[in-house]
């Protein structure tokens, strides 16, 4: 599916108010979680081109060496 722009900026909107429904245009759609939508957003994102590198999380593990 071809996302665009106004597509992103409503789940976004919707998102920071912490709503489950988007509507875009004659549309509505509601999300089951906060969860569903931060996924969706970052496929849209690269769909789009938008991809952030300081958005990636690292984990490092560390031992006393004994």
């Amino acid at each position: 599916m071809a996302w665009t722009e106004e597509q992103l900026a409503n789940l976004e909107e919707a998102i920071a108010t912490g709503a489950l429904t988007v509507k875009y245009r004659d549309k509505e759609v509601t999300y089951r979680s906060q969860r569903e939508m931060l996924e969706l957003r970052e496929t849209m994102r690269r769909a789009l081109g938008q991809t952030d590198v300081d958005a990636s999380v690292h984990y490092f593990k560390t031992s006393k060496g004994t």
